[in-house]
């Protein structure tokens, strides 16, 4: 195999960078090494997620098909910060239906939509309880997120995690919610 082949087929991707892929998040290509797979020889991208203590081997003819892609820009980063602070977009469908719509933005590894996920789940002190189901993916997208930003940034986690806390509570109705908002759908319900 050529050099040039290599290079196209690594897309640019080098060892030690930070990666985005999609369905674990943020990793770190350790190192790229050649196996024998069923005779042929296959290039593979090793790739550490240090928070899950997981290693994944990666093809690195398949990068394209799964997703992975480089750290967001600064200036996506900021957009997905800005996006934080928009009015929350619930829609009125059953919550597995939306369950399923926000695992799959999780899982896009599109920074933005991760963010969408994080304002549409996110509870201020004064409203109502999440159920177990929006905990966790409330929980899952603040993690993708702020691992990704503490990347980006060269900050903590925790630090990021402020630093998105901070954005959610310049939104709207962070305030307890109004009479008619969703006091009265559940009124309906319990009916």
């Amino acid at each position: 195999m050529t050099t040039s082949k290599k290079t196209t087929q690594r897309q640019g991707f080098k060892t030690n960078e930070y990666i985005v892929y999609p369905a674990h998040g943020v990793g770190q290509i350790l190192a790229i090494e050649e196996q024998e797979v069923a005779g042929a020889k296959l290039e593979l991208f090793v790739i550490n997620f240090v928070k899950d203590k997981m290693t994944l081997r990666v093809p690195t003819a398949k990068i394209a098909s799964v997703g992975m892609r480089k750290l967001a820009e600064p200036a996506l980063v900021k957009k997905a910060l800005e996006t934080l602070k928009g009015r929350a977009r619930i829609k009125r469908t059953m919550w597995s239906r939306r369950a399923q719509e926000y695992e799959a933005k999780i899982n896009s590894g599109d920074i933005v939509a991760i963010a969408e996920v994080v304002r549409d789940l996110y509870r201020s002190e004064t409203q109502p309880e999440q159920s177990y189901s929006e905990r966790q993916l409330y929980e899952a997208a603040l993690d993708r997120l702020s691992r990704e930003i503490s990347a980006v940034q060269h900050i903590t986690e925790t630090e990021a995690v402020k630093e998105i806390e901070a954005a959610l509570a310049k939104g709207p109705r962070r305030g307890p919610a109004k009479a008619g908002d969703e006091a009265a759908d559940v009124e309906e319900e319990a009916a």
